[in-house]
């Protein structure tokens, strides 16, 4: 029995998750021949009450973490510290399995060679549980032609509200106390967690350089919707909903998030209630679409388990497209911003 040492890093609703799935997959494990040891978990704050993990495995000192270790797991959100520690152990030659989309969005020109080496996996980074990342490297045999996908639960729950009557700030409210909401509300409503997502899947499908700063600078929220607004599109036979889309523009691929308008019966409308949903186009296969939970500790944590059977199994991670899909004479699908 080979015995796997792993450090986690983050230990909120995901981490916590994740530690208790892992321990009803030993005995699956042990069918592969390996034993899953947890070896140290890094954390803010180590006085916090987390039951399924042993106390003595936490630590909030970063030094000396990834010492006789096989693999990273990081699931604790953030640019700063979290990624310069992904980067030491991607530099160690270690494995990184993650969630992070902020930082596989935001320094992919530092994450990039390890992607490209097969070192990063990170299923649960969009979509959370639904497996579209690994949907997507399978369809390389095609030539991308345009992502559009509703991909933050949170904006969904808002919008729905609003559709009820519910004005903006209540909505918001609710959101909150519901625990839906990102620390910082604007990554939500600002669309900066569907660009994050956007920019992951853009990078996969179509051009391994797609530019954050880009995304960024092509991303609207929410804030401006009012009940108003949704009710004048519901009697005109559309929705409104926070779209991120991947399409070729002047030459070169760009990716946007912004509201926009969509015939009720788009089967992103019909697919994206309730949960997030994502359509691929490309040649020869035509339109896909892929759908289910997007957020969760547990949804979130099997995909996190995903990975890791993926790595035991010797697959590499998740490897951007070699170069960029050409543009020239793709036809898109215009969609009407709100």
């Amino acid at each position: 029995m080979k015995t796997v040492r792993v450090a986690l890093l983050g230990a909120g609703t995901v981490g916590q998750a994740w530690v208790g799935l892992l321990s009803q997959h030993q005995d699956r494990l042990a069918a592969l021949g390996v034993r899953l040891e947890l070896a140290r978990v890094l954390v803010r704050d180590a006085q916090r009450s987390r039951p399924a993990i042993p106390s003595q495995l936490l630590t909030t000192d970063p030094k000396g973490f990834l010492e006789g270790v096989e693999v990273l797991v990081e699931v604790a959100g953030g640019t700063g510290r979290v990624g310069d520690l992904v980067l030491e152990a991607l530099s160690r030659g270690l494995p990184v399995i993650t969630a992070n989309k902020a930082l596989l969005a935001e320094r992919w020109g530092e994450l990039r060679p390890y992607a490209e080496g097969g070192q990063l996996y990170y299923e649960a980074s969009v979509m959370a549980g639904t497996p579209v990342l690994g949907a997507l490297q399978s369809l390389w045999g095609n030539r991308t032609q345009e992502l559009h996908g509703i991909v933050n639960g949170t904006c969904s729950y808002l919008i729905r509200r609003m559709e009820e009557g519910a004005g903006y700030q209540k909505a918001l409210e609710e959101a909150r106390q519901l625990g839906y909401l990102e620390a910082d509300p604007r990554l939500d409503v600002g669309g900066i967690d569907a660009a994050h997502k956007i920019c992951v899947l853009g990078r996969l499908t179509a051009d391994p350089a797609l530019e954050w700063s880009q995304v960024l600078q092509r991303t609207r929220g929410i804030e401006h919707l009012t009940p108003e607004a949704l009710a004048e599109a519901r009697r005109s036979g559309q929705a409104i909903r926070l779209v991120a889309s991947l399409y070729p523009e002047g030459g070169s691929w760009v990716a946007a998030v912004r509201p926009v308008r969509l015939p009720l019966e788009h089967p992103l409308v019909l697919l994206g209630s309730g949960r997030n949903a994502l359509m691929y186009r490309g040649e020869p296969i035509g339109t896909l679409y892929f759908a289910g939970a997007g957020a969760g500790g547990a949804v979130t944590a099997s995909a996190v388990m995903d990975d890791l059977y993926r790595w035991l199994s010797g697959a590499p991670g998740h490897l951007p497209i070699p170069r960029a899909v050409p543009t020239s004479g793709l036809e898109v699908e215009r969609l009407e911003e709100a």
